[in-house]
């Protein structure tokens, strides 16, 4: 998705940052007017204080538009997780394309 090496040392993979550049990243590759970007720690491993388990941030871009991200915690195990975010990116698409 072309995210910067430099991007992602500064923010890590799990960021704001990074979500909004896979999304825009993506608008720059496909035949697409809208994409979405998921970057988070569904678990069961992986978590740190600054980013425990049930940290997901999720991007949506419109061509044309800088990306907006959002970020969650999400509770449960990982496959709570991963469907939680699922429906977060999905009601947060369905939300944008209602109000364009």
């Amino acid at each position: 998705l072309g995210v910067p090496e430099a991007l992602l040392e500064r923010h890590g993979a799990v960021s704001e940052q990074v979500a909004g550049a896979m999304a825009e990243g993506l608008l720059r590759q496909a035949p697409v007017d809208w994409s979405i970007a998921v970057t988070g720690v569904a678990g069961p491993g992986g978590g740190s204080p600054e980013k425990p388990v049930g940290t997901v941030w999720i991007a949506w871009a419109q061509r044309g538009r800088e990306a907006q991200a959002q970020h969650f915690l999400f509770g449960g195990d990982r496959a709570a997780v991963r469907q939680q975010t699922l429906d977060a990116a999905l009601s947060g698409l369905i939300g944008r394309l209602l109000d364009a």
